[in-house]
């Protein structure tokens, strides 16, 4: 998810929605109310907290990290009202955003998203950003595992979606690694540094997953 979702200047403290309205939601899920901790070999995925800021901006704002996202808050105090909102746009039932955590640790080290694109969540975007010291350690890997379950097996979606600029080889390669499928090329799609980038646009079903649980390796939610 290269473009994210969050706008500091658009942030007022309200929920502001993202999509369409629709539908009553069908059912009532508990990650509204927060986020489930999601345990992996490499990684533990858990809700921000406010307290992650400072490592947060440490990690995000790196010249290696930030080169293929939307610039990230440029301070800890953006971070902090960037966690805030989190909370009120998963509250709403929108989108969620876990921290990544190494086994072992408790400092965040990155985060993964999924947003909402159709009400309910029958096709969502997720997207990812690491620090750059944990990059080809298999972190990506084992956290993407535990992010695609949670947005089929809990959320509910059927489709997700990401993106990832044509020039940015490491995303592109995480993303096939991983089974996603690329469907196409976005022409000038993603806006960065006053140049439009072409994308890739990947896709994971929910079928597809479900019909390979092998080459997605087993996974632990307490």
């Amino acid at each position: 998810m290269e473009k994210m979702p969050y706008q500091a200047h658009l942030d007022t403290g309200a929920v502001v929605s993202t999509v369409p309205l629709g539908e009553p939601a069908r059912r009532i899920n508990d990650w509204r109310t927060g986020l489930p901790t999601l345990t992996g070999s490499l990684v533990t995925l858990r809700e921000l907290r406010l307290s992650d800021a400072a490592a947060l901006f440490a990690a995000l704002t790196t010249d290696e990290v930030a080169r293929f996202i939307s610039p990230p808050p440029s301070t800890v105090e953006g971070f902090e009202k960037f966690i805030a909102w989190t909370h009120r746009q998963r509250a709403a039932g929108q989108y969620v955003c876990f921290a990544v955590v190494p086994r072992g640790s408790d400092m965040a080290i990155g985060l993964f998203q999924v947003r909402s694109l159709e009400p309910d969540f029958g096709s969502a975007e997720w997207g990812f950003a690491i620090a750059r010291e944990f990059w080809g350690t298999g972190v990506f890997g084992d956290g993407a595992k535990l992010v695609v379950q949670f947005a089929f097996d809990t959320i509910g979606a059927h489709r997700l979606e990401a993106r990832a600029a044509v020039l940015n080889g490491r995303g592109n390669g995480a993303l096939r690694k991983i089974g996603a499928t690329r469907e196409g090329i976005l022409r000038k799609s993603f806006l960065r540094n006053g140049e439009y980038l072409d994308q890739s646009l990947w896709t994971i079903l929910a079928e597809d997953w479900r019909s390979a649980p092998l080459r997605w390796g087993s996974t632990v939610v307490h």
